[in-house]
């Protein structure tokens, strides 16, 4: 197969990678047919292309792309077929193609081939923040008289409200309560990308006529690594709804995936000509991806943390050419280690000085000889560590360190002893 290599990642060009919620699901071992590792994560990027391969049509070498590789994207270099390369327009910057793709794709596909949305329909969407919800609220505005119910923790609630194109904003905590008191009817469309028990609320908020789209599972997602019984929670609380209660009740279920549809179901060309069409209406100004925040690629871990945690409004860009954050300094624990060291030194010269007073005295300076050469091996080990840590100079110093501060330990001691039989 013809491969076109596409420049996603280089520290000289301007270039950007998008970072999805499906990248931390693959981070986290939370995703069907997961890639053996080690392996690089990405989905989406944009650049220029370096080379192409043999055979190679319509595209060359300098052109501004994006690409959506399955993996890998995190890369200075990605080798991805040509079926999954896109000519950005002139006009649009790198950030905002790694921005606009997938997100775009997900939110158009579901709104105009799913639901194929009308004028004065009213749709529920959760996760109304994210990269895929603010895209979809702004292509539903594209449609006349549409009542958009966005469903997001409160936090977020101050900045949504700024963009003035979600009617009804909801806490997550009691959303279907809320939406019962502004309207008891429900809603046409529910747009899902929790699953577990919220696939039922959704269903129950259904109009007749009404459709209810689940496009992903993100409650699996409950920790820092893959949980058996949050993956099995979020299934077995799905009830099961048969054809016969969906033709009794004239309501639809659907579901979608873009990874599914893209990499295993030969959906290419379908994914072609949804791009195209999505950056027409970028051209028309008709949509603008929302960006929460660029990252540097050392500080890719807190942008996926931010992610995990829900706290982003919009899209979550990596800036291969930004500056990492400062990191705290550690502190240095030699200190501790060489307290701990006389420490453990002192009790032992304790116990020795006991053990010599009930034998007598006798051979009490050999006793101590041996005790500082014990307590100047000790002593020399741990100072080495020091050295290592604070440089050469702490090295020099801690050559004629181990005896003195062995004498040191032990003349405590003695002080100490001395007090104690007084």
């Amino acid at each position: 197969m013809p491969i076109g290599f596409s420049r996603c990642f280089n520290f000289e060009d301007d270039v950007r990678i998008g970072l999805n919620f499906q990248d931390l699901m693959v981070r986290l071992g939370a995703i069907d047919s997961p890639p053996k590792t080690p392996t690089i994560l990405g989905f989406e990027c944009a650049g220029e292309i370096e080379a192409v391969g043999e055979e190679v049509e319509g595209f060359k070498v300098g052109d501004r792309v994006v690409a959506l590789p399955e993996f890998r994207a995190w890369s200075e270099l990605v080798a991805v077929p040509t079926k999954y390369v896109y000519h950005i327009p002139d006009e649009m910057t790198f950030q905002d193609a790694a921005a606009i793709v997938m997100n775009y794709l997900v939110a158009y596909i579901l709104i105009f081939d799913l639901v194929s949305l009308r004028e004065g329909k009213s749709i529920l969407l959760h996760s109304v923040g994210g990269g895929v919800g603010q895209a979809i609220v702004q292509l539903a505005r594209t449609v006349p008289n549409v009542t958009i119910f966005g469903v997001c923790s409160k936090s977020k609630h101050e900045a949504l409200e700024a963009t003035g194109l979600i009617d009804h904003l909801i806490d997550r905590t009691d959303y279907v309560n809320e939406v019962r008191k502004i309207t008891t009817e429900g809603v046409d469309i529910v747009m899902d990308c929790l699953c577990g028990e919220e696939c039922n609320r959704g269903y129950g908020l259904l109009k007749p006529m009404g459709k209810y789209i689940l496009y992903g599972s993100s409650n699996v997602v409950t920790g820092e690594t893959k949980s058996f019984f949050s993956v099995a929670r979020s299934w077995w609380q799905v009830d099961k709804v048969s054809p016969i209660k969906l033709f009794d009740e004239n309501k639809s279920l659907g579901g979608f995936n873009l990874r599914h549809l893209l990499y295993q179901q030969d959906g290419s060309e379908y994914v072609r000509s949804t791009v195209d069409k999505i950056f027409g209406l970028w051209k028309d100004g008709k949509v603008r991806p929302v960006v929460d925040s660029a990252w540097a690629l050392e500080d890719v871990a807190e942008a996926m943390q931010k992610m995990h945690d829900r706290k982003n409004i919009g899209k979550l860009v990596l800036d291969p050419s930004m500056e990492p954050k400062p990191k705290p300094a550690t502190p240095a624990k030699s200190k501790s280690k060489k307290q701990a060291s006389e420490d453990k030194g002192g009790k032992k010269d304790k116990e020795d000085d006991k053990k010599s007073a009930e034998n007598g005295g006798g051979d009490e300076k050999k006793e101590e000889g041996g005790d500082a050469a014990d307590e100047a091996k000790t002593n020399g080990g741990e100072g080495g560590e020091a050295a290592h840590v604070n440089g050469d100079g702490g090295a020099a110093e801690q050559k004629e360190e181990p005896a003195a501060a062995a004498a040191a330990t032990n003349g405590d001691a003695t002080e100490s002893e001395k007090k104690e039989s007084s």
